[in-house]
Order: structure tokens, then C-alpha cells, then sequence
């Protein structure tokens, strides 16, 4: 398994340095410094030299390395790399050489404890907090009792969950976050179109809760599945550790017993069936050397009950674009010579609803004409209560022994960040 964890800055100096078996000496780090960091031609996250192998991860300008000598299954080995990243930002924040060389007893702390003889350990970040802690030593009588409680939960069916939990009002949030992606080519057909889903869940629970989840009826994890033409297909899954896989597999339910807190249940991808939120319709025309004429439609493509927020399109303009007369019906059209780009922003477009602007873009005489290589008109919105994939959650329910009530809350949210773009 890890032989060595090391990590550098950007000058290739060793800031943390970890050896856990006896196969690799620490001069190990200098072959690192010279073939990877020294080397800016380097791309590939995995280097092989002889029987070693190097796994890095940049994070502000970091590399955090993991080492090996022997042929590791290279997914755990990221996991454990960027799972060290997350617990190290819950501890103190931004992840960066200051915060590294402040806080390096506490990462030489956590490494110990995280990995053992080159195998990753408990890596839970609630329990790692129960008895790796930055804060004043509790006295005598409480401390024995927290260790008894902490052995019980990290050695325990549910390392990520403590039994003694309790809360006045209980409460679970679930939220279904999904980023579209879209190329659309300048005649309208969709080149790519896909759906990265997040399912996150911030649970308030007493005790020890038994959740179950339940998603669409006509929901496709196998592609060798044959799903109905509106089944709702997911390409790519990955839960918690909490999730009960073995009852997802037979009957579609999230059985699990949750964290306390918030955290990720369920990520996802979907390549099928994307039902795309907005559709943009642009015009654009060259009028001799001197003009280009923009007459771009935004229309929304679901009901008339929901609405699309935050809507920023962003057209681009030729390079010697002097001046630009925007005409919208709603929101602001403003250009902004140093992007070369007429950024249009809404506020809101109710469901059904389209909105159109006219524009007219000045343009200075050249010497030498180059031709317009037209870049993709991107655009940024949110649309609450929506999701591209067709996803929905039919029902979450919560047991507990005894017997209280909870109050569910379910909020679907589709966005796009600088991936929804369309030619023109």
C-alpha cells in the first residue's frame, strides 16, 4: 500500500515527511523534486520510476504525495489524498504552505492516525475531532468517559455517527444540486449535454435514525438496463459509506443510518434524457467591416410555476469592437471591452416565458482583417425546483426507536457555471 506521504510547496521543499514501511528511504523526496516539480513538461497525476510510483494532488500551489512501491489499486490511493485535503480544511481552513508549517504537529497527528503501516484507517472527520483536538485538555473523569465513547464509535458499526446525539426539534434538509453541462452547435444540435448531480443532506437528528430514501420509479443505474424512453438514466454512482448498497441494488431505496451535520449522500452523472433548462437562439450578422448586428433570444423551457434566476449571458464581440447599442426588455446589457464581451444580466424569466435582445457592435477599421473565430455564447442561471436529469426524491422517511417526529425538507436546484454554452 503508501509507503511514504509527503508534501511539498512550489519550490519542492518538503513540508510534511511520513514514512510508514521500510522500503523507500527519505532521499525518495528528491526524486520527486527533480522529475515532477522541477519539471514543468509534467502533467500526468500518477509518475512511475522503476517500482515506485508517485500519486500527487496540487492544492494552492501544494503537492500532497502519496508514495508506493507496490501495485496499488491508484483510485484509493487519490481517495486518500483528497480525503487528508478535507479533513486538513475542516481543521484550519484554506489549505496552503502558511497553514502547513502553523498547524504541522496537527498534520503529523492526523496522518498517524489516518493511515497505519501504509493502510488507510478511520478517516471520518467527526470522529477524528472526538480525540485528535487543537483545544484545551478536558480534565480526568470527563476524558475517560469520551474515550469510552469514542472507541465505541470508531470502532463501531457506524464510525461516522455517535449514539448520544440529541437535538430540540429534528430535522433533515435534503438538497439536489445539478450542474448542466451543453455544447450546442451554430445549428442548433446539441453536440453534448450532461448532468453532474450532487445530492447533499444536513441531518439534525437525535439518536441513531434509520433514513430511507426513496428516488424515481423509472430510474436506470446499468445501461444494459432497458429503461422506458422517459426513465431516468444515470450513468455514474457514488454513495456515502453510510449507504446499505445491497438494498439500492434490489429495490431502488437509500437505506442508511446518516452523519450528524451535513454531507455528501450520492454523486451522479447523466447523459440521457437531459431536459435543458434554457434555449438560446442567436443571430448574429456581419454587416460589411464595419458592423455586426446580435439579435439573441433566451427562452425558458419548463413550467410556467418556476422561474430562472440569476441569468447571465455573455456574447462575444470581434476584437476591434469599439462600441456596442444594446436594446433589452428586461434586466441590463452592458459591454465590457476588456473581455470583449456584451454581458447580459437577468434577474429573473418566468417558466414559459422568452426574452430577446437587439444589439448593434461598432467596429474600427483593421489593416490587416483576420476573420471572427465566433466563441460560444455562455450563459449562467439557477433554476430552484427543477432538475435536468428528471431525478426526484418520492419520499424520505425516518425511524428511530423512539418513535419521534421529524421534519423533512426536499429543495431541488439546476444550475449551469461556465459549461452551458452555444455557437453561433
Amino acid at each position: 500500500m503508501i509507503s511514504a506521504f509527503f508534501i511539498f510547496n512550489q519550490k519542492g521543499e518538503v513540508l510534511i515527511s511520513r514514512l510508514y514501511r521500510p522500503d523507500l528511504k527519505r532521499s525518495i523526496a528528491d526524486v520527486f523534486r527533480i522529475q515532477v516539480v522541477s519539471n514543468s513538461d509534467v502533467r500526468s497525476p500518477i509518475i512511475t520510476l522503476g517500482s515506485t510510483s508517485f500519486f500527487h494532488v496540487r492544492v494552492n500551489n501544494l503537492y500532497v504525495v502519496a508514495v508506493t512501491k507496490c501495485n496499488a489499486n491508484a483510485a484509493l490511493v487519490f481517495e486518500f489524498c483528497y480525503r487528508f485535503i478535507a479533513i486538513a480544511k475542516s481543521y484550519f481552513g484554506k489549505v496552503d504552505e502558511e497553514s502547513v508549517k502553523n498547524n504541522f504537529v496537527l498534520i503529523y497527528e492526523l496522518i498517524d492516525e489516518i493511515n497505519d503501516f501504509g493502510y488507510p484507517q478511520n478517516s471520518e472527520i467527526d470522529t477524528l475531532k472526538s480525540y485528535i483536538t487543537t483545544e484545551s485538555i478536558m480534565s480526568a473523569p470527563i476524558a475517560i468517559e469520551e474515550s469510552t465513547k469514542i472507541t465505541t464509535q470508531a470502532t463501531g458499526a457506524t464510525s461516522w455517527r455517535r449514539g448520544d446525539v440529541k437535538y430540540k426539534k429534528n430535522e433533515a434538509f435534503v438538497d439536489v444540486v445539478e450542474t448542466v453541462n451543453l455544447s450546442m452547435s451554430a445549428k442548433g444540435n446539441v453536440l453534448r449535454a450532461d448532468v453532474d448531480g450532487h445530492i447533499l443532506m444536513r441531518a439534525y437528528l437525535s439518536g441513531t435514525p434509520e433514513c430511507k430514501f426513496g428516488l424515481n420509479d423509472k430510474l436506470v443505474i446499468d445501461k444494459s438496463e432497458r429503461g422506458a424512453s422517459d426513465a431516468v438514466e444515470l450513468d455514474d454512482c457514488r454513495f456515502h459509506q453510510c449507504v446499505r448498497l445491497d438494498e439500492f441494488d434490489s429495490s431502488r431505496t437509500i437505506s442508511f443510518i446518516p452523519p450528524d451535520g451535513e454531507f455528501e449522500l450520492m454523486r451522479y452523472r447523466s447523459t440521457s434524457n437531459v431536459k435543458l433548462p434554457l434555449r438560446v437562439m442567436p443571430t448574429v450578422t456581419e454587416i460589411g467591416t464595419t458592423q455586426v448586428s446580435y439579435v439573441v433570444t433566451v427562452k425558458t423551457n419548463f413550467n410556467n410555476k418556476l422561474s430562472a434566476t440569476n441569468v447571465v449571458v455573455r456574447i462575444p464581440t470581434p476584437l476591434n469592437t469599439t462600441n456596442v447599442d444594446c436594446k433589452v426588455p428586461s434586466g441590463k446589457a452592458k459591454y465590457v471591452p476588456a473581455e470583449n464581451v456584451v454581458v447580459w444580466k437577468i434577474p429573473r424569466i418566468q417558466g414559459g416565458q422568452e426574452v430577446t435582445l437587439s444589439a448593434n457592435a461598432q467596429l474600427t477599421s483593421t489593416t490587416n482583417r483576420q476573420v471572427w473565430a465566433r466563441p460560444p455564447i455562455d450563459v449562467d442561471f439557477q433554476v430552484l425546483m427543477f432538475t435536468a436529469s428528471g431525478l426526484i426524491v418520492r419520499f424520505l422517511k425516518v425511524f428511530e426507536k423512539s418513535n419521534y417526529q421529524s421534519v423533512k425538507w426536499v429543495r431541488y436546484l439546476t444550475k449551469a457555471s461556465g459549461s452551458y454554452q452555444i455557437r453561433f
